[in-house]
């Protein structure tokens, strides 16, 4: 099957006076895994289901291989969609579930028993065809809600949220599943989810929306390195954030005035914004931790706090850090017999500047 692409252009919805989508703008590559990423109320589920055609836009375009598919109706935009809820019906087997878009394609019987047999197989559900859906775990009906929208061979695979139903252990062993199928077919595929992890451990690209607007584009670990504004980065994993202004930037006397903190000598080889107030943002296992009083390397911005609590999280522990008014959050790997910081203790934080971002709001 050939592979499409799948672009938005400038797409506005509203209903009433609330702008749902504000001129979003997306290009998806043909074939790409694409997680659109956001809150409740983002905006992602009202995008798929536009994309889908149970919506339709004020203005703008929604382009399937480089063709305006707006004025389509749902049942001619060639595009399989997967709904939270998986949709199936109660009354009829596994088997005339998944066969159910053909029948209704009025596909011969000879083409139905063939395609709904190689997708029932592809998802590993050969020996199940006569059961009910209430016969089958969370995962299996998710692998029948799978099949019945493959077996059309859609150009487009559209998923709402299909792994917020299941466990968290299902769901790591079902999202791997889907990628590898995606991988297999080819489907251009777009996925919607609330769930960071889900979409950086899956998606080629992802889009994070906030409030409509498409707030950020790019692959998993570009936004998570790089993020644009504090939204991003506090979307995308965990990102501590102080507030403060730049004075003599480019200067070895160049320093960071913290709210509440007072001044921190910025490393010479750290290039900063003068003058302006920025955002100083660094993730919680960037930084190195040593107890009060400890030698520095001249190189790294410090500062001090006071331990204000621990979580042993097995891989790591997260430890909270009073820096003045500020709470900051330390990770450390955990090895067996490692030191551990005392709670109420002084320590000292460090940080390369090479994992230092400067960040609007």
């Amino acid at each position: 099957m050939k592979k499409v692409s799948v672009q938005c252009r400038h797409v506005r919805l509203s209903y009433g006076s609330t702008e749902v989508l504000k001129d979003v703008d997306l290009d998806i590559e043909p074939g790409e895994f694409f997680a659109l990423l956001g809150p409740s109320g983002s905006g992602k589920s009202t995008l798929l289901r536009l994309i889908a055609g149970f919506s339709r836009q004020q203005s703008g375009e929604v382009l399937i291989d480089g063709v305006d598919i707006s004025a389509q109706p749902p049942w001619s935009r060639n595009i399989g969609m997967v709904f939270q809820s998986y949709a199936l019906w109660p009354h009829l087997s596994v088997w005339d579930n998944v066969a159910f878009g053909l029948v209704e394609r009025r596909v011969d019987r000879a083409t139905v028993r063939h395609k709904v047999g190689a997708a029932l197989e592809l998802v590993g559900l050969s020996a199940f065809g006569d059961r009910r859906p209430n016969q089958l775990s969370g995962g299996q009906q998710q692998r029948v809600a799978l099949a019945r929208t493959i077996v059309i061979e859609p150009q487009v695979l559209l998923l709402d949220e299909p792994l917020s139903n299941l466990d968290k252990t299902l769901r790591v062993q079902m999202r791997q599943e889907l990628l590898s199928m995606q991988r297999r077919l080819g489907l251009t595929t777009i996925f919607v989810t609330h769930d960071q992890e889900e979409a950086m451990t899956t998606a080629d690209r992802m889009a994070v929306l906030d409030q409509g607007v498409v707030q950020q584009v790019g692959a998993p670990a570009a936004l998570y390195d790089d993020p644009v504004n504090t939204f991003v980065a506090n979307f995308v994993g965990t990102m501590n954030l102080l507030p403060g202004r730049v004075h003599a930037a480019g200067t070895p006397a160049a320093t960071l005035q913290v709210d509440g903190v007072g001044n921190l000598p910025l490393p010479a080889q750290m290039s900063a914004p003068a003058g302006e107030r920025q955002m100083l943002g660094f993730r919680p296992q960037s930084l190195q931790m040593t107890d009060a009083g400890a030698a520095r390397d001249p190189q790294w911005l410090w500062m001090s706090g006071r331990v204000e609590a621990s979580e042993f999280l097995g891989e790591f522990t997260r430890y909270r850090v009073r820096v003045g008014p500020h709470s900051v959050a330390v990770d450390q790997t955990h090895h067996a017999g490692q030191h551990k910081f005392a709670v109420d203790g002084d320590v000292s934080l460090g940080l390369a500047p090479s994992q230092l971002r400067w960040l609007s709001d």
